[in-house]
């Protein structure tokens, strides 16, 4: 838990001394080739403003303040740009962070990416369809994977069992 706390505070002060979360230069993740391509301007037309800096500029909500981090309801878990399946109901626990976590991805929905943003290097997770900045990746899951996929509520859309 004190890691958790401490990766949290660390994004937060990254957030506060860059003026906020997202890292407006695009690297090669988000140019890459997938399935679906679209300009910015049709994401910008089809995404909410909040969407658009999370998924397309790869901003970060504020903890505790997004849609689905304390859902508990079954489903199914889609990238809220292209509609792919990311994430089971299932494998979604409570990880105290204040953000949707999961302790695994459906399978071919979730890319992984290093990111070096803020002085730091994290895992980033990236939606295998379109290349939309889902969260970050950390080795600090429950079993039997290990791993804590932290997403962006803004980044999903959740589709009821």
């Amino acid at each position: 838990m004190r890691r958790r706390l401490k990766h949290c505070g660390l994004l937060f002060a990254a957030c506060l001394l860059g003026g906020g979360c997202s890292n407006n230069a695009r690297d090669t993740a988000m140019s890459e080739n997938h399935p679906v391509q679209k300009t910015d301007e049709q994401w910008r037309a089809e995404l909410t403003d909040e969407q658009f800096d999370i998924c397309r500029l790869k901003g970060t909500e504020r903890a505790f303040t997004g849609q689905y981090w304390n859902n508990k309801e079954p489903g199914v878990y889609h990238c809220a740009c292209c509609g792919a399946k990311l994430f089971d109901s299932e494998t979604k626990f409570d990880s105290g962070t204040g953000w949707p976590s999961f302790y695994d991805a459906l399978p071919g929905g979730v890319a992984t990416h290093s990111d070096r943003s803020f002085f730091m290097v994290r895992t980033e997770a990236l939606c295998k369809q379109c290349g939309a900045h889902l969260g970050h990746v950390f080795e600090d899951g429950p079993q039997p994977t290990g791993q804590r996929y932290c997403i962006n509520s803004a980044a999903l859309k959740h589709e009821k069992r």
